[in-house]
């Protein structure tokens, strides 16, 4: 649908996150990747030369080649800009780029919960771009900040949402084993994590407890109206590299046989799909049967790395139903979110440069 490609940058493309952009973006039938943008220290190198690759796809040559300028000035050839940002970093250099008039899809939690912030699932809540003119207006930008969600709450939001639709979710209880790639590279010492589970900081706790009712919750007339929904969280760190997995019990606000649970899962087509978007996962929502799935190693590429992978559906004794939902943390939990809000925001013509 694009006459020519849109030019898009990476800010913090030297990092594990920025990585997987590259990896995503490198032949994308929408995007160019034009600019690399990274510390003061990788600047004017070539980022084949900076960069100490850590994903099992070889670097792309064409980006290899390219110079990596600094990111601390907020300046870019290309207006579309994806971060790759650790937290702090965000909160200052990401409204800096878009005070110049950039297009910013953050993969970091800094802004997520501000209140003129789009945290955006696309199958979920894509009227809540309309906030971008508000947000312009209040802080004068010409650019925008639109947010992804954390990589936990993707998934998890990405198998709530279906039921939500179909019977209202009430309360939530989720115990959450998550991958090693999570925590960025090099991440946690292999001495702590080998042989080990290591419980989570509150923090991350607090953002899956948070995320989903502002994602899941209402947009009108410039302002968010977070969900009716109770969530308590667990979140644990544990030795697998990629996908992290959840155990999660729910209680329904209208009443559900185990085929109307699996109806919703299976049947769940939203926006993404219907417009075919190019990294949108068709079916958003994999169910498996079987006691035993899913699995990281066996179920995390599911969709190319887009889709929840949701598996061992039965009655929860506490509440209604519970289940185990596993998702690939750095693809759609991370960069792969931040293209597909790109991508749509592309098809309606937003984009312009």
């Amino acid at each position: 649908m694009m006459e020519s490609k849109i030019p898009v940058g990476i800010i913090g493309a030297t990092g594990a996150v920025g990585q997987r952009f590259i990896s995503l973006l490198a032949n994308h039938p929408w995007f160019e990747i034009t600019d690399l943008l990274a510390s003061e220290r990788s600047a004017g190198r070539r980022y084949g030369d900076v960069v100490k690759w850590i994903l099992d796809d070889p670097l792309p040559a064409q980006v290899a080649d390219l110079a990596v300028r600094r990111a601390d000035d907020g300046e870019a050839d290309a207006r579309v800009l994806f971060s790759a940002l650790p937290a702090a970093e965000a909160r200052t250099l990401e409204p800096l780029f878009a005070s110049k008039g950039h297009f910013i899809f953050s993969n970091a939690s800094a802004w997520r919960m501000e209140e003129d912030v789009p945290l955006v699932i696309t199958e979920v809540n894509p009227n809540h771009l309309d906030m971008i003119s508000h947000q312009q207006a209040r802080r004068g930008w010409d650019g925008f900040i639109v947010c992804n969600a954390n990589c936990t709450t993707t998934h998890l939001v990405g198998a709530l949402h279906p039921l939500h639709l179909a019977f209202g979710v009430e309360k939530v209880f989720v115990a959450t084993l998550q991958a090693a790639s999570g925590a960025g590279y090099p991440g946690i010492p292999s001495m702590d994590l080998i042989d080990n589970v290591v419980p989570h900081s509150y923090g991350e706790e607090q953002k899956v407890e948070t995320e989903p009712r502002k994602i899941m919750g209402a947009y009108k007339d410039g302002r968010f109206q977070f969900a009716d929904i109770l969530i308590t969280a667990h979140c644990h760190r544990v030795p697998v590299l990629d996908g992290h997995t959840e155990a999660v019990s729910v209680a329904l606000r209208q009443s559900a046989t185990r085929e109307d649970i699996i109806d919703a899962f299976q049947s769940y087509r939203q926006l993404p799909q219907e417009l075919n978007l190019p990294s949108a996962p068709d079916p958003a929502v994999v169910v498996l049967e079987g006691m035993h799935r899913p699995q990281p190693r066996l179920d995390r590429m599911a969709g190319k790395g887009m889709a929840t992978v949701v598996g061992r559906i039965r009655p929860c004794n506490l509440l209604d139903w519970r289940f185990s939902l596993l998702g690939h943390n750095t693809i759609r939990g991370a960069a792969g979110g931040s293209i597909l809000n790109a991508e749509l925001m592309a098809y309606w013509g937003k984009l312009a440069t």
